[in-house]
């Protein structure tokens, strides 16, 4: 699925990649705004709006992780499936997100989570959403203003105008790999894809065939996104001679996936898609290969 760079144009603002945190500044106040709180802890699930709550980018309000970017995890499925379109939408519409809202999605700092919602909204057709470069850590920073409680906005409709393509399934990922060109990314830690550590799910190791490209790889030292010259160097070294299309993103539950999606899409290399269920949804399937090391 290909995504255009962020831009602003004809005096109203469009960012579809980043946004800057004095970028964020200037649209504070700006009714076509929507920022949303992506905060989350997956080791402990009410971290993330206890922390919203406390304090967030003023007029931000909240999405949950598991309960608003993800559906119910079924017997088949992995920790993050993905949520249904429609019931997605419906959703974005409470948070006050309509078909001309500009979003900024951010998180506390390595916009794993953020990314997640950037992926999300562009898979229904809603292109107008950026992450905070950075996250809450560099609005603080800045010195940007933040309030407590909960923000209560009117309700819009959303429409959907779904982007099938951009997804893979468990068996499409079977297929794939039995062709060269495909390039499977996993995205967790070097560690957790050699199976030597593996905090959250009950089967270690990766699927063969995967490359490992940890998303924290994306990153500058103080959590914002590498300038775009060096994202490109990197994913072209990755990449070698397979083409963006043939990028599969995967990670332990289609979360940090989507952040080597939006670093992609940084470097001019769009096209990749989202194993949704990821490493999670692989080992309910005990017939399914898993290697180590």
């Amino acid at each position: 699925m290909q995504f255009a760079r962020h831009r602003v144009k004809l005096g109203f603002m469009e960012f579809q990649t980043l946004i800057g945190t004095d970028s964020l500044q200037r649209e504070l106040g700006n009714p076509a705004l929507a920022v949303i709180d992506c905060r989350f802890d997956l080791l402990h699930p009410d971290a993330g709006r206890e922390a919203y709550l406390k304090a967030h980018i003023l007029g931000a309000r909240y999405a949950d992780l598991n309960r608003d970017l993800a559906a119910a995890v079924q017997a088949h499925t992995g920790r993050h499936p993905l949520p249904a379109p429609e019931a997605f939408a419906r959703r974005m519409g409470a948070l006050g997100i309509g078909h001309d809202s500009q979003v900024v999605a951010y998180d506390e700092a390595n916009c794993s989570f953020a990314a997640r919602l950037w992926w999300l909204l562009r898979w229904i057709g809603h292109d107008r959403v950026a992450v905070l470069d950075g996250g809450f850590k560099a609005w603080l920073a800045r010195g940007g203003e933040v309030q407590s409680g909960d923000t209560l906005v009117p309700a819009r409709h959303l429409g959907v105008r779904l982007q099938p393509h951009a997804v893979s399934s468990s068996d499409e990922v079977a297929t794939a790999l039995k062709s060269p060109d495909t390039l499977l990314l996993d995205a967790r830690a070097a560690e957790r894809f050699a199976g030597s550590v593996e905090p959250i799910d009950p089967v270690a190791g990766h699927i063969p065939g995967a490359v490992n490209h940890p998303f924290s790889a994306n990153l500058e030292a103080d959590g914002r996104f590498l300038p775009r010259d060096e994202l490109e160097r990197r994913w072209r070294a990755r990449l070698g001679s397979k083409t963006p299309e043939n990028v599969i993103a995967m990670c332990g539950s289609g979360v940090t996936a989507c952040h080597n999606l939006l670093s992609l899409e940084l470097a001019g290399l769009p096209g990749g898609k989202l194993f949704a269920g990821s490493w999670s949804e692989w080992i309910r399937d005990p017939r399914r290969p898993v290697t180590r090391g």
